[in-house]
């Protein structure tokens, strides 16, 4: 009984993708795969996509399903990211300006987004991915008419539009990931070092801790309930559109912060159609944590970034060792969709 609760609990299908993991770990060490490289890879990804997969809380709380459209969220991170090299702003203070005001642009694009969620009540996640799409392709004109002037963000042709990527060595790379930051020595000729990024965990605890605090609160709980019964909030007074705009925005400004930490790690940002499909292995995400397209849970957010980046990070590098060559691309299509499509058809979050 104590066992077949557990499974309950927990889940088969993340038990299985749990040794799975484990079981890639172990034949990789029999291939020639860095172990401690690989490990850290897969702590690494989780810290840099945490946010993200934390930003689908507010929405699926708030009844609105799983927020497919959050590109538009992303967009201001990125907008916020290249104001900050505009104003050669560097280190701590540079992407803390970068995620500050990209959380106010989410903000302010969330709170369009929410009203156009709010006229397609029932549809909202099939609504939100054209959203999203179409709001790529429409910054995509801005990239290039904005007058931006930083060489190193600027084509170098005739100094207007945007570069497709821009680096970030000169200014914030890394800046949140080595506070705290811990070096390990590895074997590799080349003489690098790897990070087990503290500063980013620390940053992704305390985004966590707020959300867990905002639904303790009486706003939290009203959103809560709108999410679970719309007639009975309704009839409790609360007003359900307002609820669910807020839920929207708070989205969209999570989303914000999750790509200004994603670039700060990745060192570099990615412009134009970049954001266009970082919502999917945020769902995929979500979903395999245990999460529902109705409830959704800080453990949730932990559990499921955890499995899929380690996943995503372990099955590409244990096949291409064994077989020599690269089918990394293909496998991690293969894996984030369909770790989407089999949630999806589970009532209770893949259980």
């Amino acid at each position: 009984m104590r066992e077949e609760s557990f499974v309950k609990r927990v889940g088969l299908p993340r038990i299985i993708i749990f040794f799975f993991i484990v079981g890639l770990f172990i034949v990789g060490s029999f291939i020639g795969v860095d172990l401690k490289r690989s490990f850290i890879d897969v702590l690494t990804r989780f810290g840099m996509n945490a946010i993200l997969v934390l930003s689908m809380i507010p929405m699926i709380q708030a009844g609105c399903g799983l927020n497919f459209g959050l590109p538009v969220g992303l967009i201001g991170g990125m907008l916020g990211a290249v104001l900050s090299l505009e104003l050669r702003l560097t280190g701590i203070g540079g992407v803390t300006f970068a995620l500050g005001l990209g959380m106010l642009f989410g903000a302010i694009f969330g709170w369009v987004y929410g009203l156009i969620l709010n006229r397609v009540k029932g549809d909202e996640m099939i609504i939100a991915t054209y959203v999203g799409f179409s709001f790529i392709a429409l910054m995509n004109i801005f990239w290039v008419v904005l007058p931006f002037r930083n060489p190193e963000s600027v084509m170098g042709f005739n100094g207007e539009g945007l570069r497709t990527t821009i680096s970030l060595k000169a200014y914030w790379e890394k800046a949140f990931s080595r506070i705290l930051g811990i070096e390990l020595d590895t074997a590799s000729e080349l003489g690098d070092k790897l990070l087990i990024p503290v500063g980013m965990f620390i940053v992704f605890a305390i985004f966590a801790y707020l959300v867990y605090l905002f639904f303790k609160s009486k706003k939290g709980t009203t959103m809560t309930a709108v999410g679970s019964n719309e007639n009975y909030a309704r009839a409790a007074g609360a007003h359900i559109n307002k609820t669910r705009m807020l839920a929207v925005i708070l989205s969209c400004a999570l989303g914000a912060a999750g790509m200004v930490i994603y670039e700060q790690s990745y060192g570099f940002v990615q412009m134009y159609n970049a954001p266009q499909f970082f919502a999917f292995p945020s769902v995929a995400a979500i979903l395999l944590g245990g999460a529902s397209i109705k409830k959704a849970n800080i453990k949730n957010v932990l559990i499921g970034t955890l499995l899929f980046q380690g996943i995503l990070t372990m099955t590409p590098t244990v096949i291409n060792t064994a077989i020599k060559v690269d089918i990394s691309e293909v496998l991690r299509l293969i894996i984030s969709n369909g770790l989407i499509l089999f949630a999806l058809t589970r009532k209770e979050g893949g259980k």
